[in-house]
C-alpha cells in the first residue's frame, strides 16, 4: 500500500510516498481505509525531531494522526464499511496511508452530511479545544474567553465550542481573518497587531479564561487579567508553561495549564453531536493530493492556514 514516510528528521522534503506492507489486524484493533487525513502543527514537529526523546531514532517513520474513513476490518460495533472519523494517539502516527491501524476507542461514527475531507479536518483540533476549554478552562455559560490566535486549526473550532459552551467569545487574529472569525459566532474580533499584552491594553478584561492557542504569552503576562477563579490554558509544552502549571496545582485561584490531548471516543462521540445540531462546522483551508505531502506540510508552517490542510488518499 502506499504510505508516507521519512528517513531522517527534518524539512518538508523528507517526507515521501513509498510502498510498505499493509499493516494487519491485532487483537482490540481496527483496520480502516483511510479517504482523507489532516495535518497538524504536531505532524511538522514530530518530523522536524522536536520530540526526539518520545519518537526516538527508529526509521523508517510513519505520519499522520486525523483521519477519516471506511472500516475494513471491524468487530460487532464498527462493522465492515462503517463511515468513522478519529485520531491515533500513538506517536508512531499511520494516519497518512492507504490503510491504518486504529484503536476502537479512539474512532466513533462519522457525522451525517460530512464529507471525508470534512470529518479528517476535526478529531485532533476539535478534541484539543473541547479538552481545553470543558476541562482545563472549565468553560461554563456566560464566561468570557479570549481565544488568542483564533484564525489556525485549533482556532477556528474553538470559537465554535466555546459558543456551544456558552460563553462570550472574544478572538484575536489578523485583521484578514476577522470576517471569519465572525461568521462562526466570535462576539468581539480583535487585530492582535493592535494589542499590547504586556500592559492589556487593547481587549477585554477581567477574563474567565485565556486560551493561548497561537502558544506566545506566558502565563506571568496574562495573570493579572484573569478574574478571580480565572485560567490560562497553553497547547505548547514549554518548560515554562508545565513549571506554571505544576505550581498552581496548590491551593491557588488563577490557574495556568497545558492541555494535553488525549484521544477518546466519548468526545469524539460529542464532536459528532455538535456536528449534528449544527454548532460545529469544519473550516478546511487547502487540499493536497497524498502525494503531496511536502507541499502540504509547507503550507502548515506558514502559520497562516485559515483551518486545516487536508491529504486526500487514493
Amino acid at each position: 500500500m502506499k504510505s508516507v514516510v521519512y528517513d531522517a528528521y527534518g524539512p518538508a522534503n523528507v517526507a515521501c510516498v513509498r510502498e510498505v506492507p499493509a499493516p494487519t489486524k491485532r487483537p482490540s484493533e481496527l483496520l480502516v481505509r483511510v479517504r482523507a487525513a489532516a495535518l497538524n502543527p504536531k505532524d511538522v514537529l514530530v518530523r522536524k525531531g522536536k520530540f526526539k526523546v518520545v519518537t526516538g531514532f527508529r526509521f523508517p517513520r510513519t505520519m499522520g494522526y486525523d483521519w477519516a474513513g471506511e472500516i475494513v476490518s471491524g468487530d460487532a460495533t464498527f462493522p465492515e464499511g462503517t463511515k468513522v472519523f478519529g485520531m491515533i494517539g500513538a506517536w508512531s502516527g499511520g494516519a497518512f496511508a492507504e490503510v491504518a491501524r486504529v484503536s476502537p476507542n479512539e474512532l466513533a461514527r462519522m457525522p451525517e452530511g460530512l464529507t471525508f475531507v470534512e470529518a479528517a479536518s476535526l478529531p485532533l483540533a476539535s478534541l484539543t479545544a473541547l479538552q481545553a476549554l470543558r476541562d482545563e478552562a472549565r468553560i461554563a455559560p456566560g464566561h468570557r474567553v479570549l481565544l488568542h490566535g483564533a484564525s489556525g486549526g485549533v482556532g477556528v473550532l474553538a470559537v465554535q465550542i466555546a459558543k456551544a459552551l456558552g460563553a462570550h467569545v472574544v478572538t484575536t487574529s489578523s485583521e484578514a481573518n476577522r470576517p471569519l472569525l465572525t461568521s462562526l459566532g466570535a462576539d468581539e474580533t480583535l487585530d492582535y497587531r493592535a494589542l499590547d499584552f504586556a500592559k492589556g491594553e487593547g481587549f477585554p478584561h477581567p477574563l474567565e479564561a485565556f486560551f493561548d492557542i497561537f502558544g506566545n504569552q506566558s502565563f506571568a503576562k496574562i495573570r493579572p487579567f484573569l478574574g478571580p477563579e480565572g485560567t490560562y490554558v497553553s497547547t505548547v509544552p514549554s518548560a515554562r508553561v508545565v513549571l506554571d502549571t505544576l505550581t498552581t496545582r496548590l491551593p491557588t485561584r488563577r490557574r495556568a495549564r497545558l492541555v494535553v490531548v488525549r484521544s477518546r471516543r466519548s468526545d469524539l462521540e460529542t464532536i459528532a453531536r455538535l456536528v449534528r445540531e449544527e454548532k460545529l462546522r469544519p473550516v478546511v483551508d487547502a487540499i493536497f493530493p497524498l502525494d503531496g505531502i511536502a507541499q502540504a506540510c509547507e503550507r502548515v508552517e506558514t502559520k497562516r492556514a485559515r483551518g486545516k490542510v487536508v491529504l486526500t488518499v487514493p
